[in-house]
């Protein structure tokens, strides 16, 4: 797989199901326009898929309760993603929304008119609107923000207190565009609204007390559509996302127990009765805390009988699984599987007893797979123009030196070798490595490269426990790990072992530096980005610093020096790099700033490379353009230090 080719990875991101009708929005790197390319598409049952909409910017169908309408987000101008409405069984698409920053999420109503959906609304004079004057000003001419806590910002959106996330409802039958009058304040942002059987509220998610202090913890409130204050429904043991409520009045949602900072624990699914009465219920939790962990970016709780469907992330897949409803703490195991052994099932719907699903695989970036009467069956080949071009994934499981069993892969190019190798560290950490196509190993395995990817402790998918084994305890086992992973690797005849390079980005880059420093004489050279190395500033300049480093580090000072790569740097010998973005709000860029200065005070081989206009996501939502040059430049780099 070349650089250039990321724009064959055309993924099913999204999924609508009523009768017959399956919709799937597509999204893909576009070269020439410098952004995603998105559109929508209809899959038949039998296989085969044709254009529901035609883009370049449309996603997220939706199919009203009674199958006559299909909604779905369109971009067009500058005001963002804009719902629009068309009938399910063809004809033109009417946009309903003009709102100013556009439509972050949706939910038809159970009357097949209504639409709840979330936007964020500027202040007057702020991102392009008019101000009390009347006057449009440019960014650099805006007024100054006036910050008074620490949640005031987040990477990959922005500023937040300036423009809140609020609820409203529109009329899918208006003739015109409209913006709405808002149904919530502008004190918090709400997410993932959910309407009640009644048509009466919008359930959603929002900080705990309504957002007073600042919190990591949120709620389930109601929030009436003919307007009042937002009533307590559920009251969590730590947060809660991607609510469902069922016909008979039961909440079903994605939910964390924890207090404070100490964020790293599994997602299970939880339970409540509805309330709208102002005496919040109380959630009982269905799956097993260590065993069991949700994901809920791939879509609500859906009930299929007497169970209930989640994915749940385990040993580098994502799995679908049923959950009885009466469930209590259920482990894993007593969970029955319906699709994603071996597989990542990134998103899935039912209608009925038929279930859809995108399922990506280490081959594929995502497929719709229909699963009925037990008997499942994929239906599109979106990645076809990929074959030939992937290379083999070999899963390996290690044993580090103190007995723990470190699972993961090796993605071997072709020929007998030996081959150059590459030890690719994930982000997160709280995060896998999955039974899915990783571009970047593709791309470096496609250049010659054996690319090891390890999912040591810190990892999500092997139990609460492996996750938070180094909460306090950052770079010990975890480095561990990695090595023993890297070790057993390296005993394949194929692999090089004196022409072995470190690479990684966000906890991984932390980690490349950490092992360039300790273990240095390993590797023959380092790139590390979008990292963490120095936790006293991280603490106060990265989005999420204020809770994350005390989660993960503590507040001591010292603590906090010991556990810093930059503390370090002098002891790295070995050629480095050091890539960034400008507008990384996650880790900011004087993380970069300070680690080449000190690099290159030392004399250190080393290279700032800073990508202008992106943040901590550009190597998997960046500009294309960026991703083929940040391609280009690390093979560049391996080309020169590992040949």
């Amino acid at each position: 797989m070349l650089p250039t080719d990321i724009e064959l990875l055309t993924a099913p991101r999204s999924l609508a199901l009523h009768g017959d009708l399956l919709l799937t929005g597509l999204s893909r790197p576009d070269l020439e326009a410098n952004r995603a390319h998105g559109v929508v598409r209809r899959v038949g049952l039998a296989g085969g898929h044709r254009p529901w909409t035609y883009g370049p910017r449309d996603s997220a169908p939706a199919i009203s309760p009674d199958g006559s309408r299909v909604a779905f987000l369109r971009v067009t101008g500058e005001r963002g993603a804009q719902l629009h409405v068309m009938p399910a069984d063809g004809g033109e698409a009417k946009r309903i929304t003009d709102v100013p920053l556009g439509v972050e999420g949706y939910r038809w109503g159970p009357d097949s008119r209504r639409i709840a959906f979330t936007a964020r609304v500027p202040e007057p004079g702020r991102y392009g609107t008019p101000d009390a004057d009347g006057r449009t000003p440019d960014a650099g001419a805006e007024a100054p923000r006036r910050i008074t806590r620490f949640d005031y910002r987040i990477d990959h959106v922005g500023f937040l207190l300036d423009r809140p996330q609020r609820l409203f409802v529109v009329d899918s039958d208006i003739e015109e565009p409209a913006e709405p009058a808002p149904l919530t304040d502008d004190r918090v942002d709400v997410h993932d609204p959910e309407w009640t059987p009644d048509g009466e509220f919008v359930l959603v998610v929002a900080p705990r007390d309504w957002g007073r202090v600042e919190t990591l913890n949120s709620d389930l409130y109601a929030v009436p559509v003919a307007g009042g204050e937002p009533v307590l429904a559920v009251r969590t043991e730590g947060d809660a996302a991607a609510p469902l409520v069922t016909a008979d009045g039961t909440v079903y949602f994605h939910g964390v127990a924890f207090t404070g900072v100490d964020m790293v624990r599994n997602r299970g699914l939880w339970t409540a009765p509805l309330r709208t009465d102002g005496e919040p219920a109380t959630a009982r939790r269905l799956t097993d805390a260590e065993t069991v962990d949700t994901d809920s970016g791939a879509g609500r709780p859906a009930v299929l009988g007497d169970e209930v469907l989640v994915v749940v992330r385990t040993h580098g897949a994502a799995e679908l699984r049923a959950v009885p409803s009466d469930a209590h703490l259920a482990k894993l195991g007593d969970l029955r599987c319906l699709l994603g052994e071996k597989a990542a099932v990134q998103a899935f719907t039912l209608d009925g007893e038929r279930i859809a699903a995108v399922v990506a695989s280490p081959s594929d970036a995502g497929e719709v797979v229909l699963l009925e009467n037990g008997e499942s069956c994929t239906l599109t080949e979106f990645s076809a123009p990929l074959r030939g071009k992937v290379r083999t994934a070999v899963e390996l499981t290690a044993t580090a030196s103190d007995g723990h069993e470190v699972h993961g892969w090796v993605v071997l190019p072709e020929g007998d070798g030996p081959h150059p190798v590459l030890l690719v560290i994930h982000g997160g950490p709280f995060s896998p490595y999955e039974w899915s196509l990783f571009d970047e190993a593709q791309v470096y395995a496609s250049a010659g490269y054996a690319v090891v990817m390890a999912n040591p402790r810190g990892s999500a998918g092997y139990g609460e426990a492996h996750g938070r084994a180094i909460v306090g305890a950052l770079c010990t086992m975890d480095v561990t790990d990695l090595l023993s992973f890297l070790d057993a690797a390296l005993e394949r005849p194929d692999l090089d072992a004196s022409r072995v390079g470190v690479m990684g980005g966000s906890y991984g880059g932390l980690m490349t530096t950490w092992l360039s420093a300790h273990h240095g004489e390993r590797f023959r050279a380092a790139w590390s980005e979008r990292a963490v190395n120095a936790w006293d500033s991280f603490a106060g300049s990265s989005d999420i610093g204020w809770e994350f480093a005390e989660c993960y580090v503590g507040t001591d000072p010292e603590v906090q020096r010991e556990r810093s790569p930059l503390t370090y740097a002098a002891k790295i010998g070995i050629p480095f790099a050091v890539v960034h973005s400008e507008e990384d709000w996650r880790c900011p860029v004087e993380q970069a700033q300070r680690l080449f200065v000190a690099l290159r005070a030392n004399g250190v081989e080393t290279e700032f490379l800073l990508f202008p206009g992106e943040g901590h996501e550009l190597s998997r939502s960046g500009r294309p353009r960026h991703r083929v040059q940040r391609f280009d430049a690390v093979l560049e780099w391996w080309g020169r230090h590992l040949a």
